[in-house]
């Protein structure tokens, strides 16, 4: 095992077991409706045999590893004889060789992988991040169950700070909890849950592995097939119906030992629970890694997975609650049910739903703009047929959002109107305008920040050679880099889009369609900001891809550090359209949906680098994401609702800019993260979190724990290959929460 996996392992399994000893340390929620001790000894068992499970399985794969490797003895390559070959070419010294010397990968053969997926479905990566995927989730899960016991019994859930009507509670012969009370069931419940995701993940990687191992000859197989998964995609599909069936039973038969036995392990975790999350859990991991292909490591995969099995179970419940409101004891959410969650659920799962129902839309639309116009009968109907999708596509979604959602929203909210009841709360803010001015203010910095970018990255098209040379340019779902240096291929034959006036692109080519020029694209309206982009004109586009993206974190900083500050659960809602939004977003670039889906396309191209170069580009979705999940995790204080805005906005680009630019030390050969750039992260996010501290915008807070906690998050940031706008936020949050900072 290399320094930097096992780094990453003494990390993520170390925090696991920290979380389940502070829970049945610091804790002692008096309730004389269940007993929190008993409860709290089940849950430390849980969380000590998962971290036991992962140990056990990261030492085997090091040994099997080890044993099949005999002649791996450096990570580094062997150095060159010291006696130089002429005597014009100097000795190289072993410092330069040791920067010059590329990045090692583990074979893809020796990686997990979900039942009946191959390792091309996976994105290139140096780690499939199984710690990740497995870990994660139970310790987000413990620090939420953590933060709910450490309260008062009396006290509300929700900070005071948030201008919320009060949450949902239930009265019945079932019992009479507090918000509170429900609150700490609800994520007992998700600790299972948690557990139950974890130990399904780790039943199909091992029983991968087995399976594969039976196929395999002389212990050799190509890096992106596997031997035990059939290239017929229906046997695929065959095999993992059935083997989901089979994992659901077994996860029964294992309830139903440990009820025989009269173990607390799952005791949060009904019959019914464990047949649909199991089921659903599954199905998430396929469709995703199927649907988003290349975009995922498996660590990736297991938190995306957990994440969304989590917010379904959520609307199962709340849907439960309103069904029987007489015979359910309480509102099993893991978040306080307010109508900030109801909306929630309606936008994010909404959106995906609305994607599944309309997907002969969609895929007809991708289908057609990758065809040819000389492969088709009548090449003068493929701009009509294109318009006719996209009207589809557009009329659906509006049926869909305004019938379906809104009517699952209006039921839930109480027959309440949920289009008025967004409007009388844009209003009920501190001031009647403080709401429309901060939505005003997102406006118009989201509109500049477009505008100027879509203005600048146009111009920088006649630089090309010029300012992105050596420059790779990912291209989603090709597979590949797209090199800006070569002449981008011409589209063959008139297609609807070249006859509007133009050619089309190398990242349009590569994807199998055919966009017009950026010049003729319609732009974002700028008049108001003429003088400054005139003025960054001269700049912009000398920028290379890495200064670009973390334009955008700095971008959030701006954006939602005044909400945060000043309005969170204004800002939770919104983040939630946000979200929404982009997801539809992708909908239309990805099925080049008319007349939208060129530009966005190409304009979404200019900010990719490598972990994009799947069929969804989700850079945008991770940052969000990662921004968001400190306020919608509802964190019990100001400092910790700025996690995400103060690691990704700030933390995380100040990093990859100093790494990059004076940055020498490696953390080890297998990462390109430095010494240099963890330094920088942890002392710009203690000194950002000062600065709010100062303002008054947060509480006192220990500085010595919070630099602890920090710089934790900066070595894990260095260590893990894995998607640091997700990963970071919710390791950072969860340590700050068990640690404390008060």
């Amino acid at each position: 095992m290399d320094a930097r996996r096992a780094g990453e392992t003494l990390i993520l399994i170390g925090s696991v077991v920290y979380a389940s000893s502070k829970i049945w340390e610091d804790t002692n929620f008096h309730s004389p409706l269940f007993d929190s001790r008993q409860y709290n000894l089940w849950v430390l068992t849980e969380l000590h045999l998962l971290a036991g499970a992962a140990a056990l399985y990261i030492m085997w794969l090091s040994n099997s590893l080890i044993s099949s490797k005999t002649n791996n003895s450096s990570l580094l390559p062997d150095l060159p004889s010291k006696r130089p070959a002429s005597p014009r070419i100097p000795e190289p010294r072993e410092t330069n060789l040791r920067k010059r010397t590329p990045l090692l990968f583990r074979k893809k053969a020796d990686f997990g992988f979900v039942w009946m997926s191959v390792p091309r479905n996976y994105r290139e990566c140096s780690d499939d991040g199984i710690l990740t995927g497995l870990l994660f989730g139970p310790l987000v899960s413990s620090a939420l169950l953590y933060s709910s016991l450490t309260l008062p019994p009396s006290a509300s859930p929700l900070p005071s700070s948030w201008r919320i009507e009060a949450p949902r509670l239930l009265n019945n012969a079932k019992g009479s909890y507090n918000a509170l009370e429900a609150l700490i069931l609800s994520r007992y419940n998700l600790v299972d849950l948690s557990n139950l995701c974890s130990t399904i993940l780790l039943f199909h990687v091992c029983a991968s592995w087995w399976f594969e191992s039976r196929y395999r000859v002389n212990g050799s197989t190509l890096d992106n097939e596997r031997k035990s998964v059939p290239r017929s995609a229906g046997k695929r599909l065959g095999y993992f119906v059935l083997f989901t069936l089979g994992t659901t039973i077994s996860m029964l038969g294992i309830k139903l030992g440990l009820t025989e036995f009269s173990l607390g392990i799952w005791q949060h975790l009904s019959w019914s629970e464990i047949i649909v999350a199991s089921s659903f859990y599954q199905c998430t991991l396929y469709g995703t890694v199927r649907l988003a292909h290349r975009g995922f490591t498996l660590g990736e995969l297991g938190i995306v997975g957990f994440g969304g099995t989590a917010l379904f179970m959520e609307f199962l419940n709340v849907t439960a609650a309103r069904i029987w409101p007489m015979t359910t004891p309480y509102i099993k959410t893991y978040r306080v049910p307010t109508p900030l969650l109801i909306f929630q659920t309606a936008l994010i799962a909404g959106s995906f739903l609305t994607g599944f129902a309309l997907s002969p839309f969609l895929i007809l639309s991708r289908h057609i703009g990758q065809r040819p116009v000389r492969r088709m009968r009548n090449p003068e109907l493929k701009l009509r047929q294109r318009r006719l999708l996209a009207l589809g596509f557009y009329v659906g979604s509006f049926i869909t959002t305004m019938g379906l959602i809104g009517m699952w929203t209006y039921w839930c909210l109480g027959k309440r109107n949920p289009w008025l009841w967004v409007i009388l709360y844009i209003l009920e803010g501190r001031k009647q305008w403080s709401r429309p001015a901060l939505l005003i203010y997102w406006a118009a910095l989201g509109s500049l920040s477009v505008a100027g970018w879509n203005r600048q990255l146009a111009r920088s098209r006649r630089f090309r050679a010029r300012n992105t040379a050596g420059e790779n340019i990912i291209v989603p779902g090709s597979g590949g880099a797209y090199d800006s240096s070569l002449t981008a291929p011409q589209s063959s034959g008139n297609s609807s889009d070249t006859q509007s006036g133009g050619t089309g692109t190398g990242a349009g080519s590569a994807l199998g369609l055919t966009f017009p020029n950026l010049p003729n694209l319609p732009h974002i309206p700028n008049g108001v900001a003429t003088d400054l982009l005139d003025a960054a004109d001269k700049h912009v586009p000398t920028l290379r891809l890495n200064a670009r993206r973390k334009f955008f974190h700095a971008l959030t900083v701006v954006m939602f550090v005044p909400g945060i500050a000043f309005d969170p659960a204004f800002t939770h809602l919104s983040f939630s359209v946000a979200f929404a939004l982009f997801t539809f977003a992708e909908y239309v670039r990805y099925f080049a949906i008319y007349p939208f889906g060129a530009s966005i396309h190409l304009f979404m191209n200019e900010f990719l680098d490598q972990k994009d170069g799947g069929t969804a580009i989700l850079s945008h979705f991770y940052l969000l994401t990662g921004c968001a999940g400190s306020l919608w995790l509802e964190g019990s204080s100001p400092l910790l609702l700025f996690t995400g805005i103060l690691v990704l906005g700030v933390g995380d680009a100040l990093a990859s800019i100093i790494g990059k630019r004076v940055g020498i030390h490696r953390w080890s050969p297998t990462t390109n993260k430095t010494l240099e750039g963890s330094f920088a992260f942890t002392l710009s996010v203690v000194f950002s979190s000062w600065l709010l501290r100062l303002f008054g915008l947060t509480e006192k807070f220990s500085t010595l724990r919070y630099t602890a906690v920090i710089g934790m998050s900066s070595i894990l940031e260095a260590l893990s290959d894995q998607n640091d706008n997700v990963t970071l936020p919710l390791f950072s949050f969860s340590l700050l929460v068990l640690v404390g900072t008060s």
